[in-house]
This record gives C-alpha cells, structure tokens and sequence, in this order.
C-alpha cells in the first residue's frame, strides 16, 4: 500500500540514528593505563577508588608512573606524547605553552583559581633582600616555562622591577634553571638571589618549613596569576581523549570521590601520602593542608569560564612581553577547542 513507504523510511532512519548513536558511544577497551603519581592519585589507589572507578569501565591495570616533572620540567608532556601517560597535570600557563608548541592536547579539568600562597618570591632568610623591589639589578632563577616564570612576571611587574626577556631588558636578570633541585641549590650557594615555586609540593616544602627561604612577594589576590595562569590542569593528548574518553571520566570521578573522602579524614590522607610518596609525615601534612596546596582544590565546573581564563591569561602576557607566546600561541579558534566541553558542566562525560 502507498502509506506504507514513508513508515517504513521512518523506522529505516530511526534505526540508522540509533546505530550511529550506539557507534558514538562505542570505545575500544583500555585494558591498561597510566596515571601519574601525585597526593590525591596516591590516596586515591591506597583505597581502592581509581581501581573501582576503572573496573567498571574494564580497565583492570591502574599504574601510578612517576611524572617527572621535578626532575626535568616539560617531561610529563614527553611523556603524555609517547604515550607513557594518558593524562597529565601542569597549570594553565605550561599547559597552554605545550599546546602552543605543537602537543596536540586538550584541558579535561581545571581548578578553581588560583591562592596568592601559592607561588611566592622566595629569598634566603638571612638575605638583606626584604622586598621584591630590592631584587633590582639582581638575579631570580626558576623554570621559564612554570608558574615559576609566571607569577614572579606579574608581581615584579606591579612592584616597578620587571624581568628581563629576551625582547626586553628589564630590572631583575632571569636564569632558566629547568631541575628543582639545581634551583634551590643554586639559591642556597647564593648564585641566584632570589626563586619563585610551588612550596606546597613536597619537593620544596622542606626548604620552606625548615626556615630558610622567606617570602619577599606574593601574586597580587585579583590578578592575572591567581585568577588565570596558575589555575591546575589535566590535559591528555585530544586522540586519547576523542577514543577513550570513559577513560578519562572514571579518572575524574575518582578524584571527586577521594577528594570528599579526604576531607573527612584529613589524617588519615595525610598518613597515606606518606606512605605512598615516602616523605616524613609532617611534610606530607603541610602538603596537603597549607594555603599553598593544590593537592585538593575544586575543579572549574564551567567550560566558558575554563575559556576565558585561558584567553585572559594569554592575553595579559601577549601584552607584558611574553616572547614564547609573542612566537607561538593560540589562535581564537584554539582556545575554543582546546577546553574539551564534554568533561565539563553540561557535556556527556562530565563528573559535575
């Protein structure tokens, strides 16, 4: 009967639609993967929620990998590029810089902003260095492409004594010193004069704890750094995330779980770091609870709001004579795609 052809089309393309859908939402299996070791992923395999996250999903291999990043900055990109990784961790300021320079990644996660505790100028205790004024004709020594570029940038430049680049001379010389370790080694034999870090990573805690930097300079409360730059990430190559992104939701909804969990038992999280990062408990406990920690900060539900703190930031150091971005960065359009909406509020994999 004539009736019958168009009802037929219809069940034919509702059919199809459904096929697609069902394609869409395929994955391959993840038999393995890779997570890089930090505070909360540490706490988080102890008790068994990265491993219950990724059961469901049928990963049944969750390895903890050293990133590597104190060691040698820019390692967890390498790493995350040969597949070593599938998700890594840097704040927004190297993250952006790695994809800028040709990693082709996208942003899964970002923090709320930023603390002014966070990344502070640090000079020896005993220095007749007081200011971050006083740095003037002296010499600060950090990881050029790190928070430890970014933050002392803006508040040298509110203070008058901005940083030399290479397209401008400026009041304080920088030394790109890439190793943690061979930074504050240099600061403690007096051959740079100042540093900036992250005090809250267990790397640099000791130094802070022990008494023998002070805090000369703190990132302004409203500025570019704590409102933008120094917001935390994880990034994963957009391959990874376009092919297995239930990979990348079991890991999020993992940090969700253990980061509630650990704020109702704060000691016994504290306990586990220890334990898992092998440091003496009291430096574990200033990690995760002084104001400088990111170890359990809230995520940026919003991915217009994660846009715009990518284009701020951009933007402020485009116009204070940032040669790495003046060179490379992103366009417009980038920005858009680099924040993957899908792991936001609203998008099909996300844990808010």
């Amino acid at each position: 009967m004539p009736w019958k052809k168009p009802v037929y089309l219809m069940i034919a393309f509702a059919l199809m639609l459904g096929f697609i859908r069902q394609s869409a939402h395929s994955e391959e299996p993840l038999p393995s993967i890779n997570l890089p070791i930090e505070d909360w992923t540490v706490v988080a395999y102890a008790k068994g929620f990265l491993q219950e996250a990724y059961a469901r999903i049928g990963t049944t291999d969750v390895r903890l990998v050293d990133p590597g990043t104190t060691q040698l900055s820019g390692s967890e990109a390498a790493l995350l590029d040969r597949g070593g990784l599938a998700l890594a961790q840097r704040m927004m300021y190297p993250a952006t810089i790695h994809k800028a320079n040709g990693i082709d990644a996208s942003i899964v996660w970002l923090s709320t902003r930023s603390s002014p505790a966070r990344t502070p100028v640090l000079a020896l205790a005993d220095s007749p260095i007081q200011t971050v004024a006083d740095l003037k004709g002296k010499t600060l020594g950090s990881s050029r492409v790190s928070c430890g570029w970014t933050s002392p940038t803006e508040i040298l430049d509110d203070a008058g004594v901005p940083l030399d680049t290479p397209k401008q001379p400026g009041a304080v010389r920088f030394t790109n010193i890439m190793n943690t370790v061979a930074t504050t080694n240099a600061l403690l034999s007096g051959r740079i004069e100042a540093t900036a870090t992250h005090i809250g990573t267990a790397d640099n805690a000791a130094l802070w704890t022990s008494g023998q930097v002070k805090a000369i300079g703190h990132s302004p409360d409203n500025g570019v750094y704590v409102n933008d730059a120094g917001r935390v990430s994880y990034f994963a190559m957009r391959e990874f995330a376009e092919q297995h992104p239930r990979a990348i939701q079991a890991f999020l909804q993992a940090r969700e779980r253990t980061i509630a969990w650990a704020r109702e038992n704060q000691e016994e999280a504290v306990e586990l770091v220890a334990k898992g990062r092998r440091l003496p408990i009291d430096i574990a406990r200033f990690t995760l609870t002084d104001p400088s920690s990111f170890s359990f900060i809230n995520g940026e539900p919003s991915a217009p709001a994660a846009v715009a703190a990518v284009k701020g930031f951009q933007a402020w150091y485009l116009a204070h004579g940032d040669e790495i971005l003046a060179d490379h960065h992103l366009t417009d359009a980038q920005l858009e795609t680099f924040v993957d909406r899908r792991f936001f509020r609203g998008g099909e994999y996300s844990v808010y």
